[in-house]
């Protein structure tokens, strides 16, 4: 084949657009619900949800969407990507519906775990249709516009939120999904080719069995230790149990003639070191999300829509430099970006450690945006590493573990850093509580939240709780960030021990004497 001619799809940029859609509705999805959690709270005008009710809202869509996004991923490129795609967002749709209209707190969980199945179903063909539709000289360029979609989704989804909840109810926050869905679904069956592995060979059921199981477990004690605490027994052996399934999951696909994963290819540099990057980086961004939202809306007083608003630098940054970074690993090589985007976020997260109750909105607008243009250098490289990895046909395989490691990381940075930040709320507030009311005390021990709430029913005292919560939260605040550029900068030390640097071309095909996936899913 001549050196010029162009491997991709004729309408593969249109079909990418596609992809964006679907992938937006996704995302999009996990960050709007954060700004409505106090709606839904309220017996009136939302559900009266519970606060374990409220978390289980968000974490029954986490819990589920990780445990499947792998197994997804797998039986994707053996059934066809497109296909999956659309089963994805119709499920998306329906659930969104039930989502909107629930009339309980255990039917709206029920509805998000749903919907948990749906976003596992979309979200690794998206990045597999990628590979699949793109030359291998374009790659990099289509997934610098993915990921700048997934950091746009991040930022958006706030202020979506916040301006849906000023003008009708809470179920506006779901039923927004259904006209996008059903847009995306025209299209996809209109534009997007079905592609799949041409050399499924058979099942690898037992691997998808133990991925399935040992992730679920695995997030499941995650998610419950940043809810209860990491004290408990059952934290331990959830965690300890899913830990132990997945080693089972690695021993058994390496005996296997038929692997669902081919575990050899974490020996192959350009494979293993951007997904360990891709959990450092996650790990670390999600915790600060997480505190950052409730420092911009207790501590400093903004409305939810305004909170919104001030991720926008963010998402700015993510829009303008995450198609942009493909050109720059071009000219410089992925280690030499994927570097300085690590060193940005490292900057911007730790900068947190110095932000307190008065510092003025613009620095913290000037960290956001710092953050958003080092992430947009960091994944985009990483992504394409990882994908160059793998031949086309197990796109889904490689997609899948990236956005695994990601949902994961994810959920262990909210839980550990969030941890974090209750033990040192507590150890800061609970001299100051003494002297307050048995009630007031247990709630505003528990949280900042716990501690506004409790104000209000104060009167003259009412003050003074307000600031010794706000100066407790600022200070477990600090340790958190602290921890989240450590994580960030640990990064640092993957990317210059084995990140590849520019002689390490992507291509379609894993070169030659490097392991690819065998067998099938």
């Amino acid at each position: 084949m001549p050196p010029h001619e162009n491997t991709g799809h004729p309408r593969r940029w249109a079909i990418l657009g596609v992809l964006v859609i679907s992938l937006l509705v996704v995302v999009l999805d996990n960050t709007i619900l954060n700004v409505a959690l106090r709606t839904l709270a309220d017996p009136v005008h939302g559900l009266g949800a519970s606060q374990g009710e409220l978390e289980w809202a968000i974490n029954s869509y986490t819990l589920v969407f990780a445990g499947l996004l792998f197994t997804f991923g797998v039986l994707g490129d053996r059934a066809g990507r497109k296909r999956f795609l659309l089963i994805g967002l119709v499920l998306f749709g329906l659930s969104s519906l039930l989502s909107a209209y629930a009339q309980s707190p255990a039917q709206l969980i029920a509805a998000r775990a749903l919907m948990g199945v749906g976003g596992a179903a979309i979200m690794p063909v998206t990045l597999s249709i990628i590979s699949n539709v793109f030359d291998p000289r374009e790659r990099g360029r289509a997934i610098g516009v993915w990921a700048g979609a997934v950091g746009l989704a991040v930022a958006i989804g706030p202020v979506l939120g916040g301006a849906l909840l000023e003008h009708y109810w809470w179920g506006s926050v779901f039923l927004i999904n259904v006209p996008v869905v059903a847009l995306g679904v025209v299209l996809v069956a209109l534009l997007v080719p079905e592609s799949r592995d041409p050399k499924p060979g058979r099942v690898d059921v037992l691997g998808v069995l133990l991925s399935v199981v040992g992730l679920v477990a695995l997030s499941y004690g995650i998610i419950d230790g940043g809810e209860h605490g990491f004290g408990r027994p059952v934290v331990w052996a959830s965690i300890a149990g899913g830990l132990a399934v997945l080693a089972w999951f690695v021993a058994h696909e390496r005996r296997s003639d038929h692997p669902s994963l081919d575990v050899r290819l974490f020996r192959v540099p350009r494979f293993a070191a951007p997904v360990a990057l891709v959990g450092l980086v996650f790990f670390a961004a999600m915790g600060v999300m997480f505190f950052s939202s409730f420092y911009l809306q207790l501590v400093r007083g903004y409305s939810p829509l305004e909170t919104g608003l001030l991720f926008l630098p963010f998402a700015a940054a993510q829009l303008f430099f995450a198609p942009r970074s493909a050109a720059m690993v071009h000219r410089y090589g992925g280690k030499a970006v994927a570097a300085v985007g690590l060193t940005l976020t490292a900057v911007a997260l730790g900068a947190f450690a110095f932000i307190d109750a008065t510092t003025p909105i613009w620095v913290v607008l000037v960290f956001f945006f710092l953050q958003g243009v080092g992430m947009a250098n960091i994944m985009p490289p990483a992504t394409e590493s990882i994908m160059s990895a793998l031949p086309r046909e197990k796109a889904g395989v490689g997609s899948a573990v990236s956005n695994t490691i990601r949902q994961v990381a994810g959920a262990l940075g909210v839980a550990v850093l969030g941890s974090v930040l209750s033990a040192v709320y507590r150890g800061d507030v609970e001299p100051a509580l003494r002297d307050l009311p048995a009630g007031a005390q247990q709630a505003a021990g528990e949280s900042i939240s716990g501690a506004y709430a409790a104000a209000g029913q104060l009167g003259p005292a009412a003050p003074h709780l307000i600031a010794v919560a706000n100066d407790a939260f600022v200070t477990a605040m600090h340790w958190a960030a602290v921890l989240a550029a450590v994580a960030a900068a640990a990064g640092l030390l993957v990317v210059a021990r084995w990140m590849p640097g520019r002689s390490a071309a992507p291509a379609a095909p894993a070169p030659a004497g490097e392991p690819e996936l065998a067998g099938t899913a």
